[in-house]
């Protein structure tokens, strides 16, 4: 059986691919939803991880949900609503709980279409970049049903709520350039130049002390729902424990002395 995830180590980068092309990468099946937890969580506790990029083999980033496999009694649609419940909460809706705890951060390099599920898949990810011919639908309505995946809860927080909502309501799909200028995406490049522009991103992440990245991006997940007096107190707890590294002291000597500085993680 094929893997459903190519992952490839380079440096501190870790590149995972959605490896089902013949089928445009679908995210509803348990296999696929197992295998991006678990990888997604190694490289969590990984240190010498400090950035993964997400992308998508052949023409799509993903297609979202197999549509084949939402008759009824067939995949997430149990012939007893209870248990279709039930299949949510245990399947996909694992993968948007997963992200969000996630301290590594994580590039969505979009290599094409990313509808539904797929579109919400990359709204889970920290950072969006967009081949030029990526193409994007929140389409849940188009097929008579909502968004189960947490799509209301990530697609409003990255492009607003009147857009959001427009998206949501039409389920129509917009381009490259339409998601850079509602703010899905933060760049569109050449389809030949998608993943070296990922890696570009990532590299300039990984220059930074791990532990300081980790903790910022903790701090800004957190800032989607927290209080300010909140996010000031963990924003303390954790300036106490980025000033204790040695990687802070690294780069204060490395400023001073006026160097490169090198850091270990520390």
């Amino acid at each position: 059986m094929t893997s459903p995830l190519l992952v490839e180590k380079q440096d501190a980068v870790l590149t995972v691919t959605l490896n089902q092309p013949e089928r445009r990468n679908p995210i509803s099946d348990l296999a696929m939803i197992d295998a991006l937890i678990s990888t997604m969580a190694e490289a969590d506790v990984d240190l010498g991880v400090r950035v993964v990029i997400l992308t998508g083999a052949g023409t799509a980033f993903s297609s979202g949900g197999d549509l084949k496999q939402m008759k009824a009694g067939v995949g997430l649609r149990a012939g007893l609503p209870a248990q279709t419940r039930r299949n949510y909460r245990t399947g996909i809706q694992r993968l948007p709980l997963a992200f969000q705890a996630l301290e590594v951060p994580v590039i969505a390099a979009v290599n094409g279409p990313a509808i539904g599920a797929g579109l919400d898949l990359a709204t889970m990810c920290d950072i969006r970049i967009a081949a030029e011919s990526a193409r994007f639908a929140e389409s849940f309505v188009k097929v008579g049903i909502v968004p189960g995946d947490g799509g209301a809860w990530l697609l409003p927080r990255i492009v607003g709520f009147s857009r959001a909502t427009e998206l949501a309501l039409t389920g129509e799909m917009f381009d490259a350039h339409q998601a850079l200028d509602y703010g899905l995406v933060s760049h569109v490049v050449p389809d030949d130049q998608l993943m070296a522009k990922a890696r570009e991103i990532a590299g300039r992440i990984a220059a930074n002390p791990p532990h300081a990245v980790r903790m910022t991006k903790r701090l800004l997940r957190e800032g989607q729902t927290a209080t300010l007096a909140n996010i000031l107190e963990m924003s303390a707890a954790m300036q106490s424990l980025a000033h204790a590294t040695k990687d802070n002291d690294e780069a204060i000597d490395a400023f001073i002395e006026k160097r490169a500085p090198v850091f270990r993680g520390e």
